[in-house]
């Protein structure tokens, strides 16, 4: 087995597609397909079980991709840390953000980061904070931009706290509370509410709050995306609790009111507990967020 064939492994494990897993190794699907085949006859195990449908690991996949990825960080890193010796770095930043990340303008942070280190290529991916957090710990991220609820901290992960954020309630310009600016969770009791999925980070800032104040709340829509919660409130279908900057400027048919009473949301930059790879500590040198080496 070679190196690339390992690649190969960890990419198809981490997106669960053959598809996905060719695209980011730019190699095509059937090239990929191969190798992995061959892989599979040679230590004499199926890896992943294929489907019309989902890529699964066997147990024995599961097995192999534990030194896989030890293997492949291995070279990764060796790559790097040859490069940093001639005061350069290289590799693949692989950012997590979520979508409602308000703290670090990404694009023009991205571009800063392109212009010091142009050997560098960077992959993008959006995502919840508790699944940006599990990815940095398996290692399939590098550095994450994440927002949970005050009192909540990232585990099992070095973090920073970028910024912290009262949440204001956003109202359709029509709703019989748009005129007030200020306004307490009590006075939101009965209302529908469109917010983030259950069980999520997102969601758990206003949820933690409702039910410390006492408060039932009726969330009839859920999305992962804060334009779409934004929309519906517009049409006038709910009222919802987002962090202030997520709410344009722009927006003509909403209203924001302070809630005296209501959650915050902590903004945090997270890494790899013990080891964050040269390309992440470049980053996060960029944010001016220090690391242990």
């Amino acid at each position: 087995m070679d190196l690339q064939q390992l690649r190969y492994v960890v990419e198809v494990a981490s997106t669960s597609s053959f598809t996905r897993a060719a695209e980011r190794c730019f190699v095509t699907q059937s090239a990929l397909s191969h190798q992995i085949a061959a892989l599979e006859r040679e230590i004499g195990q199926r890896l992943f079980l294929r489907s019309s449908r989902r890529v699964q690991l066997t147990e024995a996949g599961e097995a192999f991709l534990i030194q896989a990825r030890i293997a492949v960080a291995a070279a990764d890193r060796a790559a790097e840390d040859a490069a940093a010796a001639d005061a350069r770095v290289v590799g693949t930043l692989r950012l997590g953000v979520i979508p409602t990340v308000t703290a670090v303008d990404v694009p023009k942070a991205l571009a800063r980061f392109r212009a010091a280190h142009p050997e560098v290529r960077v992959e993008l991916q959006g995502g919840n904070s508790d699944d940006l957090v599990a990815g940095l710990r398996r290692g399939e991220i590098d550095v994450a931009l994440l927002g949970l609820r005050d009192g909540s901290t990232p585990s099992g992960v070095q973090s920073r706290v970028l910024s912290r954020d009262a949440l204001v309630l956003v109202l359709p310009k029509t709703h019989r509370l748009a005129e007030r600016r200020a306004l307490a969770l009590a006075d939101a009791a009965g209302e529908t509410f469109a917010d983030f999925p259950t069980g999520t980070s997102g969601r758990e800032q206003s949820d933690v709050a409702f039910t410390a104040a006492g408060i039932a709340r009726d969330v009839a829509f859920e999305a992962d995306s804060a334009a779409l919660i934004l929309g519906l409130v517009s049409a006038g279908l709910a009222i919802t609790l987002l962090a202030p900057g997520v709410v344009p400027t722009s927006a003509e048919d909403v209203v924001t009111a302070t809630v005296e009473d209501g959650p915050h949301r902590i903004e945090y930059v997270a890494w790899h507990e013990h080891a964050p790879r040269n390309v992440a500590r470049a980053f996060l040198d960029l944010l001016e967020v220090g690391t242990e080496r």
